[in-house]
């Protein structure tokens, strides 16, 4: 089955049951598949096309997404923002791509790592992806899930995949730049929520309104966090706010699918874990330490380049730069990117380690640590902070809580204070800019 297969199931089962709500709107399931339908007809010349398309956090966005599908296209969904003259441009170049059967869509990465790819996604990749999150964090069909992030990327566009072969309901709201609107979609009348954040998200709501969110505990059944590493501070403040709902990092991209899955609110809370792998997936550690990933989630490719296909993608394994590995329970732990390793005087420092070190300190309310050319040693770690209420950097307090939660070799001999980090649109660390200051 395809997840229009299970949208038109839902309409036959629960024709009344809300499938979607964003603002006033409400949209039932026998609505939402109805529309879907009488959309396709607008792309029954696209079969086996890629179709563009800007995404907007609104039912429209699901009713056309779902009509590509119907009509037989490949979906691309776009950011919003993108120019016509980019996706004119796109536009030209598909239209010359080979596309496999079987392909649901097309997805495009942020380019935070290097330029941007189009992702081919099959329809058996979105009912495994599906199928994992279930299985690996209890989607059930009573369940009312918010949706914050753009629908464009993995991260929210695969909460779709579940809710709809559960026959859930979707809760949409466009981003999180208004807590307020966040904390209205939680008065939502549903017994159980759930949502996913980046990590931005979190490090806002627990500063910011930490006593209100901490109010919703019993009405939060789960949160997903994903898109980078959830700093330890982070992770410790959401499991004292909300301490019986499900906190999960996961391993994921748009490569690989979900992969696996962690509930840090487990009483251990262990920073860097993500879990064991779920149903359909696999992980493998290679021998110099980077993750591979295996199982029916994987991409089928970077559309129209196959010899970048071939450099990570082979013998059913998609090979990342990320660097982990597995402890004695079969979970995985992360140990940052090999991009984003630095390199100190023969040792390798994994900037996250410090920077969520340095997170612990209430005097840090944001931070980066980076690489800075120094006249002895030559290359040396950097950390950049911005401090809380603006409070002058005490940079000796920082060097001292630093030595005692990690190795020497590991504490930043630098350090400067800066009004702000920059960070990707969805709230990633953009290490890039920080690269060869």
């Amino acid at each position: 089955m395809t997840l229009e297969d299970y949208l038109a199931q839902n309409a036959r089962l629960y024709p009344q049951k809300t499938a979607a709500v964003c603002g006033a709107e409400t949209c039932s399931y026998s609505d939402l598949y109805e529309r879907s339908c009488r959309r396709a007809a607008d792309y029954v010349g696209q079969r086996g096309r890629v179709v563009l398309f800007r995404a907007s956090q609104t039912i429209d966005f699901l009713v056309t997404y779902f009509a590509i599908h119907i009509a037989g296209a490949v979906a691309a969904p776009m950011e919003k923002d993108t120019p016509q003259e980019i996706i004119d441009e796109l536009d030209g170049k598909l239209s010359s791509a080979t596309v496999p059967e079987g392909i649901a869509d097309v997805l495009y990465t942020t380019g935070t790592t290097g330029r941007s790819k189009g992702v081919m996604i099959s329809h058996r990749t979105i009912i495994a992806d599906a199928e994992n999150l279930i299985g690996g964090q209890g989607f059930s069909h009573d369940l009312v899930f918010i949706i914050n992030g753009p629908l464009n990327h993995i991260g929210s566009l695969s909460k779709i995949y579940p809710v709809v072969v559960l026959g859930a309901t979707l809760l949409i709201i466009d981003g999180m730049r208004d807590i307020n609107k966040f904390y209205d979609a939680l008065d939502y009348p549903a017994e159980k929520m759930a949502t996913f954040f980046v990590p931005a998200n979190v490090r806002m709501l627990t500063q910011l309104s930490a006593e209100r969110l901490a109010s919703y505990a019993e009405k939060l059944d789960f949160i997903e966090c994903g898109g980078a590493p959830l700093p330890h501070a982070d992770m410790l403040d959401l499991c004292r706010l909300l301490p019986h709902t499900r906190l999960y990092n996961t391993y994921a991209s748009t490569e690989t699918g979900i992969i696996s899955t962690y509930n840090y609110n487990d009483g251990e809370c262990l920073v860097g874990c993500l879990g064991k792998t779920m149903q359909h997936s696999r992980i493998i550690i290679t021998p110099d330490g980077h993750i591979s990933c295996q199982g029916e989630t994987l991409m089928s490719g970077y559309i129209g380049e196959p010899e970048l296909t071939a450099s990570v993608l082979h013998d059913n394994t998609v090979y990342m730069s990320d660097l982990g590995r597995i402890d004695e329970q079969g979970r995985l732990h992360i140990g940052g990117r090999q991009d984003d390793v630095i390199n100190v005087g023969g040792y390798k420092v994994a900037p996250t380690e410090v920077e969520d070190a340095a997170l612990l300190l209430p005097l840090v309310k944001d931070c980066i640590c980076i690489s800075a050319p120094h006249p002895i040693t030559g290359n040396a770690l950097k950390l950049l902070v911005v401090t809380a209420g603006g409070e002058k950097l005490n940079k000796r307090q920082v060097a001292l809580h630093l030595k005692q939660r990690l190795e020497i070799y590991k504490v930043p001999m630098l350090y400067e204070q800066v009004d702000h980090i920059e960070r990707t649109y969805n709230g990633k660390l953009n290490r890039k800019f920080y690269r060869g200051l």
